[in-house]
């Protein structure tokens, strides 16, 4: 199963989302050194950055902060295995998009 398809399955588990995109920005950073023990920069080849866009009751009266803790929690496997960058915008129902 592809990282992608892991942050999808699993986002839909504990949020049961209305609303959910995953998108692999990885190819936008290309060039980006990532880790000081190698000394090539990164190729954007992958799964390492991802954005998450989710609407969910789960998020209802939570702050921001509680949202995005309660997301990397969620993946904490995927960012333990080298999920380098995650990107979240969690919404409850009815709030407006920050795009």
């Amino acid at each position: 199963m592809s990282v992608e398809a892991a942050i999808r399955d699993k986002l839909q588990s504990a949020f049961a989302p209305t609303a959910l995109e995953v998108v692999n920005e990885s190819h936008l950073h290309a060039g980006h050194h990532h880790d000081t023990s190698h000394h090539a920069p990164f190729d954007g080849a992958g799964e390492t950055h991802f954005r998450v866009r989710l609407v969910s009751q789960a998020f209802e009266g939570k702050s921001r902060l509680d949202r995005h803790r309660a997301v990397n929690a969620a993946l904490s496997a995927e960012l333990a295995a080298g999920v380098h960058a995650l990107a979240i915008e969690a919404k409850a129902p009815g709030e407006p998009s920050r795009r």
